[in-house]
């Protein structure tokens, strides 16, 4: 590895800054493991034909960001993913964590058209029976599975969607950018439950193991229900942030 292909010695940006960018992507994109051991000082010091200190300027700075541990005596690990979402946006999950960085991939595990129950029926504002198409979607960052996404889209948008690549692009992204929906505003639902056989397998986590579910329904900008979905979450790897305001009467 030739380091005057990755590293610019003429940028105004620092070189650990440089280096720093180069490890944080690989670590994001699975080149680098969760609780793998990463090249050594030295190693780093060849592979990009910098100081040591220039090197543990940038380390220090992955450590800062959670991204990396170390264990004196051993060298340097890949930290778990502290991964967040912020509930204040609407956004798909891929949507917000390439935004931060993250490669998420996603594994079609099931695309049919079936009748509505009474629950979908009610969120998508349809007769119960009426034919919709279900989505499921196993959802992975750095090649491990995070959540298990099962989404319920009006017969009429379904046909269409089932079409697209939906192991790469986020379905909101389709929704507005390809079909020219305005999406506006969701209902969340969030609680907490157990892993069935089903989750377990998919989601690589023991039975009974805690799994975040979320009934989100997402409307158009004129108020019209578009998009119903489970999203089934590992609970040891995701976290939601949201900020409130107290209300003064």
């Amino acid at each position: 590895m030739r380091n005057e292909k990755i590293l610019s010695h003429m940028s105004p940006v620092p070189l650990y800054t440089q280096i720093k960018e180069v490890l944080r992507s690989r670590i994001f994109n699975g080149t680098y493991q969760c609780h793998e051991q990463m090249p050594s000082e030295s190693e780093l010091t060849k592979i990009f034909g910098v100081s040591r200190i220039t090197v543990r300027q940038a380390l220090d700075h992955l450590q800062k960001e959670g991204l990396i541990f170390k264990i004196h005596g051993k060298g340097t690990y890949v930290s778990k993913p502290k991964i967040f979402q912020n509930l204040g946006k609407l956004q798909g999950f891929g949507e917000a964590m390439s935004g931060m960085g993250y490669e998420i991939v996603s594994q079609v595990i099931g695309k049919k058209i079936v009748p509505a129950d009474k629950t979908v029926c009610l969120k998508l504002d349809v007769n119960e029976g009426e034919l919709v198409y279900e989505i499921r979607r196993v959802r992975y960052l750095n090649s491990a599975p995070l959540s298990l996404d099962v989404t319920y889209i009006p017969k009429m948008v379904g046909e269409r969607l089932i079409k697209e690549d939906l192991a790469h692009r986020d379905i909101f992204l389709i929704l507005e950018n390809d079909y020219g929906y305005s999406l506006g505003q969701a209902d969340l639902q969030i609680e907490s439950i157990l892993a069935d056989d089903v989750l377990s397998a998919l989601l690589n986590v023991e039975e009974g193991a805690p799994i975040l579910r979320i009934e989100r329904l997402t409307f158009t900008t004129d108020n019209q229900p578009l998009d119903f979905e489970y999203l089934y979450y590992r609970g040891d790897a995701l976290q939601y942030r949201l900020r409130i305001e107290r209300a003064h009467i």
